[in-house]
């Protein structure tokens, strides 16, 4: 009777012991669930979330920040595989690309060679490393005439780019473009898909990385020294909306894993489009890499 009552307690003890295991194990996936945040600036929201707690409110109340008085001429878009986080501030809108689109370029000369079933020659060689490391312009117009129209709308199309619409004739930089599209292009060079292959992404995102130092200004501004930066900036002054000054960013090693776009017009001069830009720039990069979100 002893034994048997002893076996009904051990029994007991282990039945809690399960449900109390069951308990944290049910707890878990709470704690990593996704949370959304909101902030105003001007009359539109920069939204934002993440499965790290806290970091969506805080990345939405500070790009919001450092967005303040800029809001109507800017856009932004970001990604962080480590997290789980996206941002996105009128991420749909609709600017002149400058040289950002260079980056597109390029992945069309890539997906043409990939269908192509061939290497880039050595000119081709030549021309991407100059359009991309120095945004050589002479380079550019003769990929852009190489490719065609044809070639680049193929590319944006199987990139899932639909919102990009290629400028007309030679002025390739007047492609419309939108934050969202080029985050796109960005996930399209840190992962594995069927438009680029393994080769194709590792050569765009080795050019990208060596940018030359005056031209690395933008979104790597408050990145942190453990990442690997890859780069690309546009600027372009018109008649209209003033001075388009834009940046598109990777940032990989180290355990980084994010992309980031920033768009911007309407700037009386390139410096302030560059100040407006890394203003956003130094929020992410800061609130991406702080360990802990407040």
């Amino acid at each position: 009777m002893h034994a048997l009552r002893r076996a009904r307690r051990g029994l007991a003890a282990t039945a809690a012991a399960g449900s109390a295991l069951a308990a944290l194990f049910a707890a878990t996936p709470a704690q990593a669930s996704t949370a959304d945040a909101t902030a105003t600036v001007g009359g539109s929201q920069v939204k934002c979330t993440s499965q790290r707690p806290g970091l969506a409110a805080r990345l939405s109340k500070d790009i919001a920040g450092a967005l303040h008085g800029r809001d109507h001429a800017a856009a932004l878009a970001l990604y962080d595989r480590a997290t789980g986080t996206s941002c996105d501030f009128r991420a749909d809108t609709a600017f002149d690309s400058a040289s950002v689109v260079k980056v597109t370029i390029l992945g069309a000369l890539l997906r043409q060679s990939m269908e192509q079933h061939r290497a880039l020659t050595a000119h081709e060689v030549e021309l991407t490393t100059a359009m991309i490391t120095k945004s050589d312009n002479d380079a550019t117009n003769a990929l852009w005439h190489q490719i065609g129209h044809a070639g680049i709308q193929h590319f944006l199309t199987l990139a899932g780019m639909g919102d990009t619409v290629p400028g007309p004739k030679d002025y390739w930089g007047h492609t419309q473009v939108t934050a969202e599209d080029q985050l796109r292009l960005l996930r399209l060079l840190t992962s594995d898909n069927s438009v680029l292959d393994r080769d194709a992404r590792t050569y765009a995102l080795r050019l990208m990385n060596r940018v030359v130092p005056e031209q690395r200004w933008g979104t790597p501004a408050g990145a942190p020294a453990t990442a690997t930066v890859q780069v690309k900036n546009g600027w372009l002054p018109r008649d209209t909306h003033g001075w388009r000054v834009h940046s598109v960013g990777v940032f990989t090693g180290g355990g980084h894993d994010y992309g980031l776009v920033v768009l911007s017009q309407d700037n009386r001069t390139m410096a302030d489009g560059v100040m407006t830009v890394e203003g956003a720039a130094h929020a992410v990069n800061r609130d991406l890499n702080t360990s802990t979100a407040a």
